[in-house]
């Protein structure tokens, strides 16, 4: 088994760049999820509720971040002290802010008031202990810092969509970060640490899946396949901790170092058992 695809996000629900080498900490890809766009109180937004997100394009740059959309651009530079309390799901993070000038050229594209922030070396957030096992440390990703995913998966997955009538979808639908090439549909459940490039990376949640994977993920509008609908098939969790259609694994690093394209991905240790799901009568 093969990486064949490594993803960064560097604006939260902005569009993905693709890479061909990607450094590793910690908290996960190197410039992943970085910024994060957020209302007036500091609450998290995503194209869950702001489509539009998905035409961004971010770019890091010294100090800050540059944003492009259609032929809309601007630069922002973090002050360090400029800081505010934000919110991802239940995690409280205290992030340095874009200032006014900023925060109303971005109000302006989304027809919304909001502000950019920034997952700077002074902000600290970490990930679930129940889940991870130990401490470990996460930018603005939903709640782990790597999401990995299979070629297989998304052809099985695919096959149902066609089924029922509806357009095969991309990758690109599920914001992967590690793509691996294999053969068996959704083996990666029996995965419960992989090395890939002499990193080991623990498989510690399966992520569910949302709205997110029926937007189109150039134009942000929800058109094409629908894989809620083609997961709900075969992937509708039966277990309440992790409730609805999963697809894919978040992962936790647990070294630093670069992995590419091409490299081998080997299993460390398997599970006993797959995730739990419900049979569709």
């Amino acid at each position: 088994m093969k990486v064949t695809g490594l993803n960064i996000h560097p604006l939260k629900s902005g569009r993905a760049i693709a890479q061909t080498s990607v450094s590793i900490q910690r908290d996960g890809l190197v410039g992943d999820r970085r910024f994060m766009v957020v209302d007036p109180d500091g609450k998290f937004i995503t194209q869950r509720e702001l489509q539009v997100l998905a035409r961004v394009e971010a770019k890091h740059v010294t100090g800050g971040v540059h944003l492009k959309m259609g032929t809309r651009t601007v630069t922002v530079s973090f002050d360090p002290e400029r800081r505010l309390d934000v919110r991802v799901w239940d995690s409280e993070v205290n992030a340095a802010v874009s200032d006014d000038s900023a925060s109303t050229t971005l109000s302006d594209w989304f027809g919304r008031p909001v502000k950019l922030v920034h997952m700077d070396d002074h902000a600290r957030r970490a990930v679930s202990i129940q889940w991870a096992g130990e401490a470990a440390p996460v930018g603005f990703a939903d709640g782990f810092p790597v999401l990995i995913t299979t070629t297989a998966s998304l052809a099985d997955l695919n096959v149902t969509l066609v089924s029922k009538g509806q357009e095969p979808v991309g990758m690109d639908r599920f914001r992967t970060n590690i793509l691996i090439d294999n053969d068996d549909p959704w083996e990666e459940d029996f995965w419960e640490s992989v090395e890939i490039g002499g990193i080991t990376f623990d498989l510690v949640k399966p992520c569910a899946r949302c709205i997110m994977t029926t937007q189109d993920q150039v134009s942000g509008e929800r058109i094409g396949g629908n894989p809620i609908q083609g997961l709900a098939e075969k992937r509708m969790s039966a277990d309440r901790r992790v409730p609805g259609v999963l697809f894919g694994w978040n992962a936790v690093p647990r070294g630093d170092g670069t992995i590419k394209l091409g490299e081998e991905m080997r299993v460390v240790k398997a599970r006993e058992e797959r995730w739990p799901m419900k049979i569709r009568a």
